[in-house]
């Protein structure tokens, strides 16, 4: 038997370790698989403008990232995005959603739109919090999906 420190793995190496701990996941969580999912906004020259990316796993949504840029963060596309991606993920069985935000992020924002904070991890990495917040999606998302596309 071998240790090796590696600093910079290769991705393989990293995919490898991942593959072995999902495949023993999934024989304890019922197979359910995360499926990646996003919603971008575009401005007439063609370039991203804003965007949400997420993942559904079971019952629950999982929201990774949200980005506004600089000059359209007074139009309410955070919300709207968010909106959107939480309609979406009821229509698909999702009950509930997780986000995660540094202190100085978008803490007051997610509040705004219903989430609870239920944790905050301090100094992390080094002087900011990290807070984690939910959301009970089925009383409190607004169910507008009709315009959205699968």
């Amino acid at each position: 038997m071998n240790f090796s420190l590696v600093i910079d793995p290769a991705k393989d190496d990293i995919e490898e370790i991942r593959g072995h701990l999902i495949k023993y996941n999934d024989a304890n969580l019922n197979g359910e698989k995360e499926e990646p999912v996003a919603i971008f906004v575009t401005g007439d020259d063609g370039n991203k403008i804003a965007g949400i990316t997420a993942e559904l796993w079971g019952q629950w949504l999982i929201v990774k990232l949200l980005w506004v840029s600089e000059a359209h963060r007074a139009e309410a596309l955070g919300k709207t995005l968010l909106t959107q991606l939480e309609a979406f993920a009821v229509s698909r069985g999702c009950t509930k959603a997780l986000v995660d935000t540094f202190s100085f992020q978008a803490r007051p924002f997610y509040e705004i739109q219903g989430y609870v904070c239920q944790w905050t991890l301090d100094d992390y990495p080094t002087s900011t919090k990290l807070h984690f917040l939910v959301k009970d999606l089925v009383n409190g998302a607004q169910l507008d999906a009709a315009h959205l596309r699968s």
